[in-house]
């Protein structure tokens, strides 16, 4: 079970790891998000809610690439490919213009430095279209905080990625805050890419979607960590307006540390995503983002995102309680089928016993 003693995976439940990254002894803590599209795709994409990593390139460990050391804050400890692999379906990119290229930076004032630079972006997005090639059934969103000021750039490095042919078009997302497209339909028209840029005039000039057009979203930061508040960043509109189909839950530090994940995405997770249902008009986050997501002292992000699901899909405090509630259903329905048929067979028998015995 979660939390309890381990000495190696083997001991622990599917889905747990045998884990020491939070605690002095090992324990058997959540490292993968359940899969709800295995549950049921049939809703439309804004009835899910999907665990995303806060600058997701933004890496421990990473190498530098330009010959300088990387000094600015790490956010993740995996490689994209095992965030995604792990269950995170929402990634922050910050992109830049840098080194005549498009560039991955966790860096200020708009401008990308040597010692804050992570990668070229298309790396982190050809890693994205491996998963996406092996994975046809899943549907991933981007959203990108944007720096690049050339035209057309974004949209021909997400080509020259061979992200283009999965994407999800401007014109099917509503306008109006009604649902969008089911996952279903998007996994059969393959537009299974849902991209999101910080810069309005790029929708129309590039195809790519204004993320506060689409987003109503939270304050990021320690502003959004306050217990029992939720109020909205500055480019959202409010947290509570209907006419915005999606809601985007920022849950992270200003300076993130891994220590200090292992306590925000513990019990706190849970009463700060309480406070942003109540503030959005009783409505759950569509996307929940943090930091080092994969830390905690007990089911962390992966379990607060089962409760948004399970809130979401059949109004039950875990998305594990609605597979109860789709099953238990059709087992009734069987046990009624039954009994009808007996009590139908019954009543034949005892008509057809009164047309042959004499009266």
């Amino acid at each position: 079970q979660i939390a309890e003693s381990c000495s190696q995976t083997s001991d622990c439940m599917p889905g747990l790891a045998c884990s020491n990254l939070c605690t002095n002894a090992t324990r058997c803590l959540r490292t993968q998000s359940f899969n709800v599209l295995g549950l049921n795709n049939s809703m439309p994409f804004n009835k899910y809610s999907w665990l995303t990593t806060h600058n997701s390139f933004s890496i421990k460990g990473s190498p530098s690439l330009t010959g300088t050391p990387i000094l600015t804050f790490d956010n993740q400890e995996d490689s994209v490919t095992q965030q995604l692999q792990n269950g995170v379906r929402g990634l922050m990119l910050d992109m830049y213009d840098f080194m005549n290229d498009i560039w991955l930076c966790h860096s200020f004032q708009g401008q990308c430095q040597n010692f804050t630079a992570f990668q070229p972006a298309i790396n982190t997005l050809r890693e994205i279209e491996t998963f996406m090639s092996q994975n046809p059934s899943e549907v991933i969103t981007i959203f990108i905080e944007d720096y690049v000021r050339r035209s057309n750039a974004v949209s021909t490095l997400f080509a020259n990625a061979g992200l283009r042919k999965y994407w999800f078009p401007v014109s099917r997302m509503p306008k109006d805050g009604s649902d969008w497209p089911s996952v279903a339909n998007m996994v059969a028209n393959n537009q299974r890419l849902v991209v999101f840029t910080s810069i309005s005039s790029k929708e129309s000039s590039e195809g790519i979607a204004y993320q506060w057009r689409y987003v109503v979203e939270n304050q990021y930061g320690d502003g959004g960590l306050q217990p029992g508040q939720c109020s909205k960043r500055a480019e959202s509109t409010a947290l509570d307006n209907k006419g915005v189909s999606l809601f985007l839950e920022n849950y992270f530090p200003t300076n993130p540390a891994d220590t200090q994940a292992c306590r925000d995405n513990s019990r706190p997770l849970s009463q700060v995503i309480s406070a942003c249902h109540n503030a959005a008009g009783n409505r759950w986050a569509n996307f929940l983002a943090v930091d080092f997501y994969k830390r905690s002292t007990g089911g962390g992000s992966f379990q607060a995102v089962d409760v948004l699901n399970g809130n979401i899909l059949c109004g039950c405090g875990d998305v594990h309680e609605c597979q109860v509630s789709v099953s238990y259903p059709f087992s009734h329905f069987l046990f009624l089928a039954f009994w009808c048929a007996f009590v139908v067979a019954s009543l034949l028998l005892l008509c057809c016993w009164r047309c042959f015995v004499p009266s």
